[in-house]
């Protein structure tokens, strides 16, 4: 059970970094900020793969090493949350929808819940 809420986090934060494309996230972040759209969507979207690559490699690695990912990557989906808050009143900032917020207060209490049952 105590994975279960780790993995409700990823698929919430997952899910966000999707509609951190329609939201155009790049654009926020102080080293990709300065990029067009174009340029932005490509360096923001490609930096995913390999990411991704090494979140599902290190899931499926031997158990130590898979729960440290686990709490590890809870914690930032807490933190996560802040970064959103402290980001709310920039002028590019496109996280506006209900939708938008509930993938990131989601994948956060998930987070917390996950350090909760653990």
């Amino acid at each position: 059970m105590n994975s279960f809420f780790f993995f409700v986090g990823l698929a919430f934060m997952l899910t966000h970094e999707m509609d951190a494309i329609k939201c155009r996230e790049w654009r926020i972040f102080p080293l990709t900020s300065r990029l067009d759209d174009s340029r932005g969507y490509l360096v923001f979207t490609a930096v995913h793969v390999p990411l991704y690559l090494l979140l599902f490699w290190a899931l499926l690695a031997p158990d130590g090493l898979n729960q440290t990912l686990m709490r590890g990557l809870s914690l930032f989906f807490i933190i996560h949350l802040g970064l959103h808050l402290l980001f709310l009143k920039h002028p590019l900032n496109e996280f506006k929808s209900a939708l938008s917020w509930i993938l990131i207060v989601g994948a956060a209490l998930a987070g917390a819940l996950h350090f909760v049952a653990g």
